[in-house]
């Protein structure tokens, strides 16, 4: 089976690309926008909307496998590739990408993704959205041509066994952390709800006492709103880096005594915290999680830290696991470039003994999600999260309906 043309169009993701820097400096929430001028590079304004690129694969026999390329909400921060804005590389993916794919052969997943990965355009790599996309289509152009599951083409490719049960799906909230809670308990969803803990004065508080009264209200919201004792969903809080912001970055006792309280209070569910610091730079981000989590480990305290921040690429990925800098690395899936990277990052964690979270962005689409879902049923991480948006309700449910499909399909349809 050949490829006979390759077509974009422009689109919407689930969200919005923000500016954290402008809004760790200050940026005034005011509605669902923020007030103030935009620091990082390629932003004209705070919030704006996110943009996403259909890359559309047309076989031979006329079957059309499609991707999605997006970025992260957080796009231009903690070392991740610029800004990314559909009429900017739309002509980058027909200029040189296409010419290269039009006219081949579709022989294996891992031989066109390394394809689309070794592309430079003045000796630099391909946008990480870009490859994201383009690796998903051909991922899609695979399992077309050859009458099969996305998740078996990896699972062959890869030697590994498709789940017999869903991954837990991890749901986040946005900032309506307590509306938005009761749909995450009311769905049971396995992990939950985020929280976007990314402001000291309004959300963490100066010293953490915010925090405190929110993670009470959500283990008592939890245990009078579940209709049955067996729902015991772990809490995982993403907290930007805030932790180092009141505390101190370098004050690591003063960090692990407060997530010591924080998993008190949560008892009698298990403790997660993503980001406690955020140093912005690889090296220190690696030796504060690796010390953090010694001390964690040390004093035998209920909380799990989740590395995010600096851990972008599928060597930082690797450097992170080696170094045990946290007790799960979130594998930020439009970071990684090609999701040849999300197959390896996945298996090089559970190899490593240290706990992969299948991540991502809000800042996502519905196809992304699905495609993540195929992933994640072939290789096993810890969690996936619910994508795209801040809503739960659509997020949870392409994620959980395409696990559920794949449940019942591989059952029937043999590679």
């Amino acid at each position: 089976m050949r490829i006979k043309n390759v077509v974009c169009s422009a689109g919407r993701t689930g969200f919005y690309f923000d500016d954290q820097r402008a809004i760790k400096k200050g940026a005034i929430s005011d509605g669902a926008a923020y007030r103030g001028e935009p620091v990082t590079e390629g932003f004209t304004r705070v919030r704006q909307s996110g943009e996403s690129i259909s890359v559309m694969i047309i076989l031979e026999d006329n079957q059309i496998a499609f991707g999605d390329c997006a970025a992260v909400q957080y796009s231009g921060a903690g070392g991740r590739d610029p800004l990314f804005l559909a009429k900017d590389f739309i002509p980058i993916i027909e200029k040189e990408i296409a010419p290269k794919l039009i006219g081949r052969e579709i022989t294996s997943f891992k031989g066109l993704s390394n394809l689309i990965e070794d592309i430079r355009i003045d000796n630099k790599k391909l946008h990480t959205a870009i490859r994201y996309g383009v690796t998903q289509a051909l991922l899609d152009a695979v399992a077309k041509s050859n009458h099969c599951l996305m998740c078996q083409v990896i699972s062959k490719e890869y030697d590994t066994t498709i789940l017999d049960k869903i991954v837990p799906i991890f749901t986040q909230s946005g900032d309506s952390r307590y509306d938005n809670s009761d749909k995450m308990i009311i769905k049971e969803a396995q992990v939950m709800p985020h929280g976007l803990i990314n402001n000291v004065d309004d959300k963490l508080g100066e010293n953490g006492e915010k925090l405190e009264e929110y993670v009470k209200w959500l283990r008592d919201r939890i245990i009078n709103l579940r209709e049955n004792d067996s729902y015991n969903p772990i809490i995982h809080i993403d907290v930007y880096g805030t932790l180092g912001v009141a505390f101190g970055n370098d004050n690591y006792e003063k960090i692990v005594n407060y997530m010591d309280k924080l998993s008190q209070i949560a008892n009698p569910f298990k403790l997660r915290i993503e980001g406690p610091v955020d140093v912005e730079d690889r090296e220190k981000q690696m030796s504060a999680l690796k010390e953090i989590r010694r001390l964690i480990d040390e004093r035998n305290i209920n909380v799990e830290i989740v590395a995010d921040e600096w851990c972008n690429t599928l060597e930082d990925i690797k450097y992170f696991a080696d170094n045990k800098a946290g007790h799960i690395i979130q594998i930020k899936t439009p970071d990684l470039g090609g999701i040849n990277n999300i197959v390896e990052a996945v298996l090089y964690c559970k190899e490593k003994n240290i706990g992969a979270y299948q991540g991502g962005t809000c800042n996502e689409t519905d196809r992304s999600a699905q495609v993540c879902a195929h992933i994640a049923m072939a290789t096993g991480p810890d969690q996936i999260l619910a994508k795209p948006g801040m809503g739960v309700d659509e997020g949870y449910m392409i994620v959980y309906n395409e696990m559920q499909r794949i449940l019942a399909l591989n059952k029937v349809i043999k590679n």
